[in-house]
């Protein structure tokens, strides 16, 4: 039996985190890895106290909005901006972390990762966000897509 390499073992935990999602478009995990340790975790739902789209609808869906279009029109939060407030709620530093995240990210969690100093995203899915993928690539991040379960791995600067 061959071990799993850190990154299959960070994004099964993702895929995980990403079960208890809320969205009815897709679900996404994200996990914030540093020396190999996990510092926080997130998916994508309403906030907290608020009512999920599970529960009243998706509004994006009933718009006919499409992926990566007028994000702001959404009652969720995404999976990666729920591990950066985590981390910040418990007052974890992510500087220098990797994101392991189900789903590349969109325009504005990379502008937040960006920030938060973190420059390697480890991604299993693409999402259609050209601006995103410029400007992780004008940063100098590294965005690493690993396939789903063919154990292919292929690197990149700032986008897949």
């Amino acid at each position: 039996m061959e071990r799993k390499s850190w990154d299959r073992y960070f994004m099964d935990i993702a895929r995980l985190v990403g079960e208890r999602s809320t969205c009815l478009r897709r679900h996404v995990g994200a996990v914030l890895v540093r020396d190999k340790r996990i510092l926080c975790t997130g998916y994508n739902g309403a906030p907290s106290g608020m009512k999920h789209c599970l529960d009243v609808g998706c509004l994006r869906e009933k718009l006919g909005i499409p992926a990566a279009e007028r994000i702001e029109v959404c009652r969720g939060i995404h999976a990666e901006q729920n591990a950066l407030v985590q981390a910040a709620a418990f007052g974890i530093s992510v500087s220098g972390a990797t994101l392991y995240c189900t789903h590349e990210p969109c325009v504005t969690c990379a502008k937040m990762l960006i920030n938060a100093s973190i420059r390697k995203f480890v991604v299993a899915e693409p999402y259609p966000d050209e601006l995103g993928r410029q400007m992780l690539k004008e940063a100098g991040v590294e965005v690493k897509f690993l396939e789903g379960g063919s154990g292919c791995e292929q690197k990149s600067k700032g986008g897949i």
